[in-house]
């Protein structure tokens, strides 16, 4: 009896090698490591002397930005709001409208070249874009703006200009202090664009400049150009709800928007 037994365990051993060659093969699916985050909460940016005011959370630092690519900024309202848990940061650029204090005689910024420099420094991504969508931004702080979503593995996906477009223009950009990847970066992308949003809501002009003058022609809004002038939609030109509006329907912003980073450096 102990014989028969010796004999058939080599052949159970066979046959579970042919059943096993035989399965088909299913790939895991590739996971990602778990990230708990912390409940939204806020405080005010309120510093003397700063030309602007809004909320972020309580769990990010905002650093004065003293230099720029071992250059100096053209005045001191620069700033990083920084993301320690989640290795990220805003990058946030102000500049004067018009003459630079003290040099009236000097031309200065003026809104079609900040604006244009918006539109080429969010279009240098399009080597990694694989969309770029423009939404209009009407807060309910009165605050316009444009912000940009970067489709595909860009550097940022995430980009934003706000201003009275005749003495403010402020800049913003996300950016991830890792490679590239936008998948693994959508769930913490999410997390941060309620934080993005309710920034730029809650943003307000201390000195805002006076009221632009009326356009003495509407340029065509069909015509693929980017609005030279003021803030017109990238879509239809029709007027966008209060808030954040979405760049695919005209409805609300979703509370996430994907991002990703291929490694260099955010222009300002």
């Amino acid at each position: 009896m102990l014989k028969i037994r010796r004999t058939i365990s080599p052949l159970l051993l066979i046959l579970i090698c042919l059943a096993g060659c035989n399965s088909p093969y299913t790939p895991k699916p590739r996971g990602y490591f778990r990230i708990d985050f912390p409940p939204h909460e806020y405080r005010n940016f309120d510093r003397p002397g700063y030309p602007y005011t809004f909320e972020y959370p309580v769990y990010a630092n905002v650093i004065k930005d003293s230099s720029f690519f071992d250059t100096v900024p053209e005045n001191p309202y620069w700033i990083n709001v920084d993301f320690p848990r989640f290795n990220a940061r805003i990058y946030i650029s102000y500049k004067l409208i018009g003459p630079p204090p003290g040099h009236p005689n000097e031309p200065g910024n003026t809104f079609d070249k900040l604006t244009d420099d918006a539109f080429k420094m969010t279009y240098r991504h399009t080597v990694k874009a694989s969309s770029i969508d423009q939404t209009l931004i009407h807060t309910p702080n009165g605050i316009g703006g444009i912000f940009f979503h970067v489709g595909g593995n860009a550097a940022t996906a995430q980009q934003f200009f706000l201003t009275d477009t005749t003495r403010n223009f402020l800049r913003g950009a996300l950016y991830f202090d890792t490679t590239p990847n936008e998948d693994s970066l959508a769930v913490v992308n999410n997390f941060l664009q309620v934080d993005l949003n309710h920034l730029i809501n809650t943003f307000k002009w201390k000195n805002p400049g006076p009221p632009p003058q009326p356009p003495k022609r509407i340029a065509s809004a069909h015509d693929g150009s980017h609005p030279p002038k003021g803030i017109a939609s990238a879509h239809d030109g029709s007027p966008s709800p209060k808030g954040i509006a979405s760049a695919h329907d005209g409805s609300p912003s979703p509370k996430g928007i994907a991002s990703a980073d291929d490694g260099s450096h955010p222009p300002k």
